[in-house]
């Protein structure tokens, strides 16, 4: 394995004792913060595998919730996290599950407000990093390392291409792309990590595209 520089190697500046189950966890809750957009009435956090049996331990699950509150890795304020989860109205009940195929540092991340509904899976895999598989139910890999836009849209002849002529248009460079889909020509997911990161207006010019329902991004 190659480490492009000596912080891939000693892990990120954090609170908490383990790059894995800290400040990987912190970053798992905090991309599902950017992606919900709010703090939440209500989180449900669904610990797997290494993370359920050592959670309290290494302060994963405040971790988890400093993220949710859009605290960094190295906020102080990740350690009192029930506290100011309470202070903001956050309901966050913690739940126990067993081994899951996926990875040992594995959390499922549900999150409502009023009538809206959220889901992400999220897996720590070391030294701070972590990926996305699971999102509201599409399959996806995203490593939540580089800005990213997210595109939710209906199946349809055309989609793909426009939404890469526009970023073409916009001078973005597309590290990774990927799409998922539940149905052919039902809703799908498109995932677009990108080497700048993204400004309003392309996210404003990409949700007015046809069949796009929903668009949103995610920075470094």
């Amino acid at each position: 394995m190659k480490y492009r520089t000596v912080f891939d190697i000693i892990g990120p500046v954090m609170i908490g004792p383990s790059s894995s189950h800290t400040a990987g966890a912190a970053r798992i809750g905090k991309v599902a913060r950017t992606l919900f957009g709010e703090v939440p009435d209500k989180a449900d956090l669904y610990f797997y595998g290494s993370f359920a049996k050592t959670y309290k331990g290494h302060g994963t699950d405040v971790a988890v919730i400093g993220g949710l509150l859009d605290y960094n890795t190295n906020d102080e304020r990740i350690r009192d996290a029930y506290r100011y989860a309470k202070e903001a109205a956050m309901d966050v009940s913690i739940h126990e599950e067993g081994a899951i195929d996926h990875h040992p540092n594995t959390a499922k991340i549900k999150l409502y407000k009023g009538n809206r509904e959220f889901e992400l899976v999220g897996v720590s895999i070391g030294g701070g990093k972590i990926e996305i598989i699971e999102l509201n139910g599409f399959e996806l890999r995203l490593s939540g390392n580089h800005p990213a836009i997210l595109v939710v849209h209906q199946d349809r002849y055309g989609v793909i291409a426009a939404v890469s002529n526009l970023l073409a248009k916009y001078q973005m460079n597309i590290g990774h792309m990927e799409v998922s889909r539940k149905e052919k020509g039902e809703q799908a997911l498109m995932v677009i990590e990108v080497d700048q990161n993204v400004d309003e207006f392309l996210v404003q010019s990409l949700s007015e595209l046809p069949h796009i329902l929903h668009v949103s991004k995610i920075h470094d």
